[in-house]
């Protein structure tokens, strides 16, 4: 499957995904997917300049997926001044 994405998208001239390439990207489990995109990477770095974008589709779609995690599980940021994260509260002082 991975192939046939390499081969549909580099068959443009220019490096717009239409929306069935696309979709097969999100289809693409994420080991499979940083593979494709690390061996595209070093064809860009071979001189393949369609690689190169083929490459950053991938890149793009790996970054979206763990930023979308990454949101889920993210604890709630933490206001307090430094000082007050930094020292324990007494358990005798309510205030």
């Amino acid at each position: 499957m991975a192939m046939t994405i390499i081969s549909s998208v580099g068959d443009h001239n220019d490096l717009r995904t239409s929306g069935a390439e696309a979709l097969a990207l999100e289809q693409l489990p994420d080991g499979e997917l940083a593979e494709l995109a690390r061996s595209l990477r070093v064809e860009a770095l071979r001189g393949n300049r369609k690689a190169r974008g083929q490459a950053h589709m991938c890149e793009v779609e790996l970054r979206r997926r763990h930023s979308a995690t990454e949101a889920r599980s993210r604890e709630p940021l933490d206001l307090r001044s430094l000082e007050q994260r930094q020292r324990p509260q007494a358990w005798w002082k309510l205030w």
